[in-house]
């Protein structure tokens, strides 16, 4: 079985624009950490990529692309959506309580050491890719 010290690697999953994308990544994400020796991170990691994949699926009409990629002791997961512009600018966790929506940008910077995103093509596709970081200690 690959060790998370094995060195870098990198898979990419394109989505259709359907809600059904969102327990696929996570349950591919899953099976790619705990291959990679990287069960410890999977709970974080799942969330995270939930609510990147739920943003891209929710606020887009187009397809979305699942990044999963890990370097020098970083898991980075990152969504690739159809809309350019910028991601909602997180809010405190605690002001978002009893909020029916909106928490998703705010659970993914409380979740991930840092977190960004940058406008992105794709096969001729303006969009955005929004991503994180999570080290493995």
């Amino acid at each position: 079985m690959p060790e998370s010290t094995s060195g870098a690697w990198e898979y990419s999953l394109s989505l259709p624009n359907d809600l059904r994308a969102v327990p696929i990544c996570r349950r591919t994400l899953r099976l790619i950490l705990t291959m990679y020796g990287l069960i410890h991170l999977v709970d974080t990691a799942e969330l995270i990529a939930s609510e990147l994949v739920s943003n891209a699926v929710l606020h887009t009409k187009g397809p979305a692309v699942l990044r999963v990629s890990w370097s020098d002791g970083v898991l980075r997961i990152g969504a690739w959506d159809a809309n350019p512009a910028p991601p909602d600018p997180p809010d405190d966790l605690a002001d978002l309580a009893n909020a029916e929506n909106g928490r998703g940008t705010a659970l993914v910077r409380a979740c991930a050491d840092v977190w960004g995103w940058h406008p992105l093509s794709r096969f001729g596709h303006r969009g955005k890719y929004v991503w994180c970081d999570l080290a493995a200690a």
